[in-house]
């Protein structure tokens, strides 16, 4: 019976969305203008800070610090170097998501450098009219300015920059290792293929109420054709590994809690379609028998009592506890955690919280959002080890 009705409900949606798309298509055109085209990666990068500056809607009173918070940045060795690594940050998120990765990955000799996605940044609305194709334009003029300026060149991103990152380098055999953070291959949201329908029809899926659309640093919500975009990045990204498996060194974190995405396909997926020896999926949470044995998997609980955490989140794997922001001190709590709003409040007060991802809910306890990782240290060593496996390739190159 629930079948049936899953069934009726989407031909209602579809033929409301047909109808819908028949009379916008022709008028619908992007209100965001493309940041493409730039010849270098300076230029794009001012001038996606200065779009910033003039359309964000700035949610504190210290603009400048929001500024440096959601521009593209580049980062770079105190020696010359051969290897650059780019960074693609997810839906809703800001290059800060990779501020700590990124000094990390200089400590290691990489230049790194960070992309501003279209309809980021700014003020979620902004994301209502863009397109999948205005993100993949951007990786691709991207990638190829870092081929143009280094020999060696790697990608990574987190969730639905993940997808793009992923996408990209299956068909690059010059891309020499990816770091696929959350990777958002398959979403956990069951009716999640309807959002490029229901995007003509529902502008926003979501409401947060009281409760503020945008902090500092990323957007707490956006509207339907996110959604839309996000589930299109993820179904490129099948596509690409189905028809060709990754075969150069990949690191994949995965949170078993993760509320987003569907990890248990994912960490099939990194089994069947990500063949190289050296690559390693890090799963925070438990591992399935059928798994525990593979050395090409590195488990460690994601339960951790003494720091107050019952679960890992879909974001928290790319903080160290010492961020600023989003580390053990750091100001920025995430209080609006799909809890109740007593518990919210409380949260809000200031008082002591749990952790863990969206909507878990524990008698007795109140939970803000995980927004660090207290294996950071460790995670970053197993990266640096998985990347130095492509030296061998990159000296045979020199030669």
């Amino acid at each position: 019976m629930l079948a049936r009705y899953r069934v009726l409900l989407f031909c209602l949606l579809v033929g409301a969305a047909c109808l819908a798309h028949a009379e916008q298509s022709a008028m619908r055109t992007s209100a965001v203008a493309p940041m493409t085209g730039f010849a270098d990666f300076q230029a794009y990068a001012q001038a996606s800070r200065n779009r910033i500056q003039e359309t964000r809607d700035f949610q504190t009173e210290n603009p400048g610090d929001e500024l440096n918070w959601n521009s593209p940045f580049e980062r770079r060795p105190d020696a010359p170097s051969r290897k650059a690594m780019l960074l693609i940050h997810g839906l809703g998120d800001s290059p800060w998501s990779f501020v700590d990765i990124a000094q990390d990955l200089v400590a290691q000799g990489y230049v790194v450098r960070t992309l501003l996605l279209p309809g980021h940044g700014t003020r979620p609305a902004d994301l209502i009219d863009v397109r999948l194709e205005e993100w993949q334009q951007l990786v691709r003029e991207q990638v190829a300015l870092l081929h143009r300026d280094f020999p060696e060149v790697y990608l990574g991103g987190f969730s639905t920059g993940a997808n793009l990152a992923l996408e990209y380098a299956v068909g690059d055999p010059q891309v020499r290792g990816l770091l696929l953070f959350s990777p958002a291959l398959r979403s956990n949201e069951y009716f999640a293929w309807v959002t490029p329908w229901l995007a003509h029809v529902r502008t926003w899926l979501l409401s947060t109420g009281p409760h503020p659309q945008q902090s500092p640093l990323r957007y707490h919500n956006v509207p339907t054709n996110g959604f839309a975009q996000f589930h299109r990045s993820s179904v490129a990204a099948r596509r690409a590994i189905r028809e060709r498996d990754f075969d150069r060194p990949v690191v994949m974190v995965l949170a078993e809690h993760d509320s987003v995405v569907d990890v248990r396909y994912v960490r099939r997926a990194f089994d069947r379609h990500f063949t190289h020896a050296a690559s390693r999926l890090i799963w925070y949470g438990r591992v399935a028998d059928d798994a525990a044995a593979s050395p090409r998997i590195l488990e460690r609980t994601d339960f951790l009592p003494q720091e107050r955490i019952s679960q890992f989140s879909h974001m928290g794997i790319l903080f160290s506890p010492q961020n600023a922001l989003y580390g053990r001190s750091g100001s920025e709590r995430i209080c609006w955690n799909g809890q109740t709003d007593e518990a919210t409040a409380r949260c809000l007060s200031g008082e002591p919280v749990w952790y863990s991802d969206w909507d878990y809910r524990e008698k007795g306890k109140v939970h803000a959002r995980l927004t660090f990782n207290p294996y950071f240290d460790w995670q970053s060593r197993v990266i640096r080890e998985v990347l130095a496996s492509t030296s061998d390739l990159a000296m045979n190159d020199a030669r």
